[in-house]
């Protein structure tokens, strides 16, 4: 496809206007002022008028089956939203009715519709979650949480155990790379010592990373330190070795000045969920301090269950706002910061090293945003307006590996009514057999 006459965020989130820009296959091989002289090579052309064209947004942290929970676990405390709520419905959900491949295919559109073409995913019925990104035409980095077992278990006396060595065997780099397999340790509190131990052991044999929450509350965060003698959650993952292979940490709101120090050292991708963590009101994480000690944030929606929308634009104006309210500094966090964990930080967390920026030799990763409207008129700034002034709706074209996945309302991978239709249903088995 050539991108004609269309204003770009280049691979250092400058704006440049009328821009032409080809993809070939699944990468960028032209960004120029000029039209080409053999731009036929490159099929479609598009007319940018009135549009930009960025890098797609990643996903850092989300549990995609959760769609089925939207709007049902609502105004409770984290451990009670999980204990009373989310995971006796969870417990119902069935991976033979398919409740889990639609509930993730459905979030698949969601996050397509607002500009997310990776996401990094944690949760249950991993095949069936692989499969619907490979037909969806997306990337993910999935993992199973079936290693949550809360008291010292067998890890190879689990299903999850042999659900493993399949992901890995025939998912793991599938669809040209798009798809990746992660260990999980779904946190301190869920995981005990020789699991954690086991699942670090697993991604070192199998050269992946680990997916976790940490720090996510307050009584999380102060609990672990009254179980490991004084150690934080960070402290007590570095101490079992988690922080040495590649690990995306979600949440990290009650992290302490040493456990930045040692996330900026150990080169832990921390993924930012500031709809979620507001809405269980379980705070605020330091992301000014993490930034200013180099650590490596990212963005995350979190499941529907606990932030409602993967409108990840949504979440971006959110950490930006709520940040310089928290800390009462106007200054804290600047647009290009933001800009810069949606893209290139998502793709690096997720260990797409060629992803993630707009520029030759890169995977066409691309979104198109409408300009043309009200509320993004004037520009002064564009990093500004899409933190501050943009919507996930803004996003008329996505496309991932340069193919095109949807397209002003249209869908090219997915059947959107048919997943609504099958998550209906799937809700409705799950509420009946509670």
């Amino acid at each position: 496809m050539l991108f004609a006459n269309i204003d770009i965020l280049d691979e250092n989130l400058e704006h440049k206007r009328k821009m032409f820009v080809g993809t070939e296959g699944s990468h960028i091989t032209y960004v120029g002022t000029e039209e080409p002289a053999d731009a036929a090579r490159f099929g479609e052309r598009y007319d940018g008028t009135g549009k930009l064209l960025m890098s797609a947004f990643y996903n850092t942290h989300a549990h995609t089956p959760m769609t089925l929970l939207r709007g049902y676990a609502e105004n409770q405390p984290l451990q009670q939203w999980l204990n009373d709520t989310v995971w006796p419905f969870e417990g119902k959900m069935d991976v033979e009715k398919g409740h889990h491949y639609w509930g993730c295919m459905l979030s698949q559109a969601e996050m397509l519709r607002y500009g997310v073409v990776g996401y990094t995913d944690m949760y249950f019925a991993t095949i069936d979650r692989c499969k619907a990104t490979l037909e969806a035409g997306m990337k993910a980095n999935h993992c199973d949480g079936g290693t949550m077992c809360f008291v010292e278990t067998d890890y190879d006396t689990l299903p999850v155990a042999e659900v493993n060595r399949q992901l890995f065997a025939e998912y793991q780099n599938a669809g040209d790379g798009r798809v990746k397999i992660d260990m999980c340790v779904h946190g301190e509190y869920t995981t005990p010592q020789g699991m954690i131990e086991r699942c670090v052991a697993e991604a070192k044999a199998h050269d992946t990373g680990l997916h976790i929450h940490m720090s996510e509350t307050k009584a999380e965060h102060d609990e672990c330190k009254a179980r490991h003698d004084g150690m934080t959650p960070a402290a007590w993952f570095d101490h079992l070795g988690a922080f040495d292979v590649p690990i995306t940490a979600a949440h990290c709101v009650w992290v302490e000045p040493s456990d930045i120090k040692l996330l900026a050292a150990k080169g832990v991708n921390v993924s930012l969920n500031p709809a979620s963590n507001m809405k269980l009101a379980s705070g605020f994480a330091p992301v000014q301090a993490m930034l200013d000690a180099g650590v490596h944030c990212s963005l995350g929606t979190d499941g529907m269950a606990s932030n409602n929308t993967h409108n990840i634009l949504q979440s971006a104006y959110l950490l930006a706002c709520a940040q310089k309210g928290n800390e009462l500094d106007p200054a804290i966090i600047t647009p290009k910061q933001i800009l810069q964990m949606l893209t290139v930080n998502g793709a690096r967390a997720q260990r797409r090293d060629n992803c993630g920026v707009l520029a030759e030799g890169k995977r066409a990763d691309l979104i198109v945003m409408d300009m043309d409207t009200p509320w993004m008129t004037p520009v002064h700034d564009i990093a500004t307006n899409l933190v501050y002034s943009a919507n996930g709706a803004d996003v008329v074209l996505t496309m991932c590996d340069g193919q095109v996945l949807y397209e002003d309302g249209e869908y090219k991978t997915i059947d959107v009514e048919k997943a609504k239709a099958e998550v209906k249903r799937s809700v409705g088995e799950v509420l009946a057999a509670l």
